[in-house]
């Protein structure tokens, strides 16, 4: 594995030639994946980037569990819009027992639909319910270490970062694929950064979500718009990419903070799968627009 020295030491290379380097490691197929917001807000947990925080005073719907027939709705949107993965994403600290036989139900719908396969976000896990999971067919579960172990404490304190670590060994004890990743700009240094690289290296994520912040008002990170700018996301995409160069880096929330320009380069450099669409509270890209700019780029959908 690359040592923390030397990571820091390319991070501060020249930036077409950092992301030359990166480039050795990508693939030219280009991940399309899409989620539907199956339950939002009123979450118990206090995440300080968070809009669907109990803790903060945010502006946003709170919803339970949607019907099972608006999540085959929006797989079938996603499938037309050429993703190859879908997932249910929840709010909460865990899953609420409550509506666990549901989502169950949800992943297994998605997966009848010929060419998607399944992907659940729905918090941290116990060894029951991630058996119930792989045993349902669900194909891949997502679960952020969100910052490195360094930083953690001061991103929350109702839960830990082994928390996070036991739902992520727990997803690859049984046998699922695991979507890892992060947030960029909450405040974390260029080390911290370099760490968050190397502790995904050793979790060994098949994908890794990278999230810039968007800021949200009434949450305490809602002034936090000036802690990285395009260049330092640019360099850590191509920092994360060289650390796990079997893993596939994603653009997910936030990505709308970087420019076309930045956001081609990034595509032809370090980044190898894309979440297209709107994300929880965030709007993104439309789906359209993705499809053109990887036509653009001469790299191909992977289906």
């Amino acid at each position: 594995m690359i040592s923390k020295k030397e990571l820091l030491a390319l991070y501060h290379f020249e930036l077409d030639e950092l992301l030359k380097t990166a480039s050795k490691y990508i693939k030219n197929e280009v991940e399309f994946c899409s989620l539907v917001n199956a339950r939002n807000g009123k979450c118990s947990q206090n995440c300080k980037y968070c809009a669907q925080s109990s803790y903060y005073k945010t502006r946003i719907d709170s919803y339970p569990l949607i019907d099972i027939d608006k999540v085959k709705q929006a797989a079938l949107e996603a499938k037309h819009h050429q993703a190859s993965r879908f997932a249910i994403v929840t709010s909460g600290k865990t899953p609420d027992e409550s509506d666990f036989d549901k989502i169950i139900q949800m992943i297994q719908e998605v997966n009848k639909i010929n060419g998607l396969k399944s992907c659940a976000s729905i918090g941290i896990l116990n060894e029951e319910q991630a058996k119930r999971l792989y045993e349902c067919g669900l194909t891949r579960f997502h679960h952020n270490i969100n910052t490195c172990r360094s930083y953690y404490p001061q991103i929350c304190t109702t839960h830990s970062f082994d928390d996070r670590l036991n739902t992520c060994r727990l997803v690859k004890k049984y046998g699922m694929e695991l979507c890892c990743g992060v947030i960029l700009g909450m405040g974390e240094s260029i080390e911290q950064r370099v760490e968050m690289a190397l502790e995904l290296a050793e979790i060994e994520p098949d994908s890794i979500p990278i999230n810039i912040l968007m800021p949200i008002a009434q949450t305490p990170f809602e002034n936090y718009h000036d802690k990285i700018d395009e260049e330092n996301v640019l360099r850590t995409l191509a920092i994360f990419k060289i650390a796990n160069p079997k893993s596939i880096l994603r653009f997910c929330g936030g990505r709308m903070r970087l420019s076309d320009e930045n956001q081609r380069k990034a595509l032809q450099s370090c980044v190898e799968g894309i979440m297209t669409g709107n994300y929880l509270t965030t709007a993104g890209k439309l789906p359209d627009e993705d499809i053109k700019t990887v036509m653009e780029l001469g790299r191909t959908i992977k289906v």
